[in-house]
């Protein structure tokens, strides 16, 4: 399991090396051809790229950090930055759209035409940059929530260019100059409910809640249907990371003829069903006094 998951994070770093170089080049045509061509559009947008390098490099970052060896004082090492990486590239977005959106509306009242036949080059030169980078975290980004913000990130500027690239034909053809904010606006929309989606399941993870895809209620049917034991209480489950979960829960055992396999084997079946890295069982007898987790407000 640990070579898989090195190779992984191999395959995860050569990903976010390319993607970093790919727009870090980018971001130095853009800023170049809009110095050379006076736009200030070009300049504005190759800013933006620059944020979202930033974006690629904080979730590299979270996750290079993710594979540091625990201390004394973190016991879990650095794993929980990758929930934190998630939830600051989600606002970081959210923050990118609202200067999309508030630039848009401006434009409503004072259109302007794309800046001609560079503008529309570059951008188009941005659609394949951004939708390589993207691709390269299509497969991980259904798996970890860190991964899907650095795809996010990317899908959302491949979005943003073609929108310069459409509204830019269309207006050569037609003049028509208020197709520019009008695509912005849909654009921004679009990205803006997958952007929401990040945020509310980053912030989930930040609180501990139980990871999308795990079933607590298999689980629970799973644990009190194993043989000896009468009960469980103070079942939790939680993220160490956005790859890893963790659990913890007591068990009531009717006797003591638990072999020596029962913890190991249980806790191999918690990570072969229900993808539990990390399992804590305390096991208790009938005949012992009262755990003081074993109340109300204890699940």
């Amino acid at each position: 399991m640990s070579h898989d998951h090195n190779h992984q994070t191999s395959n995860y770093n050569r990903a976010f090396a390319v993607g970093v170089m790919l727009n870090v080049i980018f971001v130095a045509i853009e800023a170049g051809y809009g110095v050379a061509a006076g736009s200030l559009a070009l300049i504005a947008d190759a800013g933006h790229n620059l944020s979202d390098v930033l974006g690629l490099l904080l979730a590299w970052g979270a996750g290079l950090l993710a594979t540091k060896a625990a201390t004394e004082k973190r016991t879990y090492g650095f794993r929980k930055v990758t929930i934190m990486a998630s939830l600051a590239s989600a606002i970081l977005l959210l923050v990118a759209l609202g200067g999309i959106a508030w630039e848009a509306i401006g434009r409503f009242s004072d259109p302007k035409p794309v800046e001609g036949l560079t503008v529309i080059t570059v951008a188009a030169i941005g659609v394949v940059v951004n939708t390589i980078t993207a691709l390269l975290f299509v497969s991980g980004q259904k798996h970890d929530l860190n991964i899907r913000a650095a795809f996010l990130h990317m899908a959302a500027d491949a979005a943003v260019s073609l929108g310069v690239v459409v509204a830019g034909i269309i207006i050569m053809v037609t003049g028509w100059l208020l197709i520019d904010p009008l695509i912005s606006l849909l654009i921004a929309t679009v990205i803006f409910i997958s952007t929401w989606s990040l945020l509310r399941d980053s912030m989930n993870l930040a609180m501990d809640s139980v990871p999308e895809g795990i079933d607590m209620a298999g689980i629970r049917k799973y644990l009190t249907g194993l043989e000896n034991v009468s009960q469980i209480h103070d079942l939790h489950v939680w993220p160490l990371s956005t790859t890893e979960v963790a659990l913890s829960v007591h068990l009531i055992i009717a006797d003591n003829s638990l072999s020596n396999d029962f913890l190991p084997e249980l806790q191999q079946q918690l990570h072969d069903r229900f993808s539990i890295e990390h399992s804590t069982i305390q096991v208790e007898r009938q005949d012992d006094g009262p755990c003081m987790l074993n109340k109300n407000g204890c699940i």
